[in-house]
C-alpha cells in the first residue's frame, strides 16, 4: 500500500488497504473560465515541457556569480538573510492549546529550525534564488522529519498552457540538466514552493525572480567600469618624460634611452646633451577624482536592490533623515519578506497536523519571526508600554514583542513560587506587569505622547 492510501485509511478511519480517492481538482466544475498565465508564459510552458526554464536558471546562476565575486552582493544578501530570521521562529495562540504547542516544539526540533544556520541558508536561498522549494519528508510514522531544500532551477512545474497543474500528484518534477531526464517526481503536498515577484500568484508555472535579478546588467556594467578605472589609474596617474633628440638616429636614440633607463634607480636631476633637444615632463592624468559614471552606476545599482546605498557605507552628501527614510523602507521589505518565508514553514506544520487528524485554525495559531524590522527597539518598547496604558491584554503584547505567550506565563509562575521580587505590592496594570505606566500626550518630540514608568509600591 502506498504511502498516501495509508494515510486516508487512518484520515478516514476505513479499513487496512482502502485505496484513497482520487479528486480531479481540474476537471471539477467551478465557474473558472480563460487562461491564467500571460500569452508569453503560455507559449513559454509548451516548450518547456520537458526541460527546466532557461531563463529562470540563468538568473540563479548570475546571481550566484555576483554573490562569490562581489562582497557588496555578498553583503546584500547576507544582511537580509540575518535581518528575516532574527529572533527566529515563534508560533502564536490567542487560545493556548497545549497538544498543538507539543507538536510545534517536537515540529522544530525535528526540523532543525532553532538552528540560525538553518533558517539562514533558506532565506538566503529565497533572496538569492527568488524560489523557496521545501521538500516535506515523512517517517513511518507520518511525522514530518525534515523541510529539505531543493535547488529551483533544476524544478519543473508541471503545468499546461492555463497554468495550472496537470496532475496534483505529479505537480513538480526535477530534471537531470546533464542527462535532461527526470530524477524525481513531487506530489503537490510533498513540495512546497515559495516565490518572490512571480509574474502572477494565480500562474502555477510562474516562477519567482531573485531580488537582485533586474540589476544584473547593471552591476556588469559597474564592475567593467570599476576595472576600467584602475586601469587609467595605473598607466595614467605617474609622471613621465618626454625626451625630445633632434636629428638623432635610432641607434643614437636607442643608446641613449638605455643609459637613461640604467640610471632610473639613481636621483638624476640634470640632462646633459649635445645637439638640440629637450626633456618635457608629461604630468599624470590630472582628473583623478572624477568618478561621476562610477557612482551614477553605483546609485542604479543599489536603487534595484532592497539595501539602501547609505548602509553599505557609501554616505557621501547623503542627510541623516533621507537614510532613516531608507532604512525604514527596507525595514518594511525585510517584514514582507519574513511573511513570505514564515509560510513555508507553516505549510510544513499544517501538513504535519493534517497527518495526525488535527486541523490548525488559522486564527487563533499563528507562525512568524519573532523580531520585526519595522520598528526600532526604543519604538517597539514605547508602543508596547502604550498598550499597557489602555490595557491590552498582556498576552497580546507579548506575541508582539516576539515571544511565546504561554511560556511566559509559566516563567513568571515560576519565579513567583521562587519568591515575589515585590512584596510591598505594586501597581499592576496591563494585566499584572509590574509597576505603572502613563502617557503624557504632548511631552515627547515633534508634539507626540511621552510614556513614564513608574516601578514601586503605590
Amino acid at each position: 500500500m502506498g504511502l498516501m492510501a495509508e494515510v486516508w485509511s487512518k484520515l478516514r478511519g476505513a479499513g487496512k488497504g482502502a485505496p484513497p480517492v482520487a479528486v480531479d481538482v481540474k476537471n471539477s466544475p467551478n465557474s473558472e473560465i480563460g487562461k491564467r498565465p500571460t500569452p508569453e508564459n503560455s507559449t513559454k510552458y509548451l516548450y518547456r515541457m520537458m526541460w527546466v526554464d532557461p531563463d529562470v536558471r540563468q538568473a540563479i546562476l548570475d546571481i550566484r556569480e555576483m554573490d562569490r565575486l562581489d562582497g557588496r552582493v555578498k553583503r546584500i544578501h547576507a544582511r537580509i538573510a540575518r535581518d528575516a530570521v532574527k529572533g527566529g521562529l515563534v508560533l502564536t495562540q490567542t487560545r493556548d492549546n497545549p497538544r498543538i504547542r507539543a507538536e510545534w516544539e517536537s515540529f522544530v526540533d525535528r526540523l532543525q529550525l532553532r538552528n540560525p544556520q538553518k533558517l539562514k541558508s533558506d532565506a538566503r536561498g529565497l533572496a538569492m534564488e527568488g524560489n523557496l522549494p521545501l521538500q516535506w519528508v515523512l517517517d513511518g510514522g507520518l511525522n514530518v522529519v525534515a523541510g529539505v531544500r531543493m535547488p529551483s532551477e533544476t524544478l519543473l512545474p508541471n503545468v499546461g498552457d492555463d497554468g495550472r497543474f496537470k496532475d496534483a500528484a505529479e505537480a513538480y518534477h526535477q530534471i537531470d540538466l546533464t542527462t535532461g531526464g527526470k530524477i524525481a517526481t513531487f506530489p503537490l503536498w510533498q513540495l512546497s514552493l515559495c516565490r518572490l515577484d512571480a509574474d502572477s500568484f494565480d500562474d502555477q508555472g510562474a516562477l519567482g525572480r531573485p531580488f537582485l535579478d533586474a540589476s544584473r546588467d547593471v552591476w556588469r556594467k559597474l564592475r567593467m567600469t570599476e576595472e576600467d578605472l584602475v586601469i587609467r589609474r595605473r598607466h595614467r596617474a605617474p609622471l613621465r618624460l618626454a625626451h625630445v633628440l633632434e636629428g638623432a638616429t635610432n641607434d643614437d636614440l636607442q643608446a641613449y634611452q638605455d643609459r637613461v633607463e640604467a640610471e632610473k634607480s639613481e636621483i638624476t636631476t640634470d640632462f646633459y646633451m649635445n645637439r638640440k633637444g629637450g626633456v618635457t615632463a608629461v604630468q599624470g592624468d590630472a582628473a583623478l577624482g572624477e568618478i561621476g559614471d562610477v557612482v551614477h552606476l553605483l546609485d542604479t545599482f543599489f536603487s534595484g536592490s532592497p539595501f539602501p546605498k547609505g548602509l553599505m557605507g557609501y554616505t557621501n552628501g547623503m542627510a541623516r533623515d533621507i537614510l532613516e527614510d531608507l532604512k525604514r523602507d527596507y525595514y518594511e521589505e525585510v517584514d514582507s519578506f519574513q511573511d513570505t518565508l514564515a509560510f513555508a514553514y507553516e505549510f510544513g506544520f499544517r501538513l504535519h497536523l493534517l497527518l495526525k487528524g488535527i486541523v490548525l485554525d488559522p486564527v487563533e495559531n499563528q507562525i512568524g519571526f519573532g523580531e520585526r524590522k519595522t520598528e526600532t527597539p526604543n519604538q517597539l518598547t514605547d508602543r508596547l508600554l502604550k498598550w499597557m496604558a489602555l490595557g491590552m491584554p498582556r498576552d497580546m503584547i507579548f506575541e508582539e514583542m516576539g515571544y511565546n505567550a504561554q511560556a511566559i506565563r509559566e516563567r513568571l509562575e515560576e519565579q513567583t513560587k521562587r519568591g515575589d521580587p515585590y512584596p510591598g505590592g505594586v501597581d499592576l496594570p496591563g494585566g499584572g506587569m509590574p509597576g505603572g505606566v502613563k502617557i503624557t500626550p504632548g511631552n515627547a518630540r515633534k508634539g507626540e505622547s511621552a510614556t513614564s514608568i513608574r516601578n514601586g509600591a503605590p
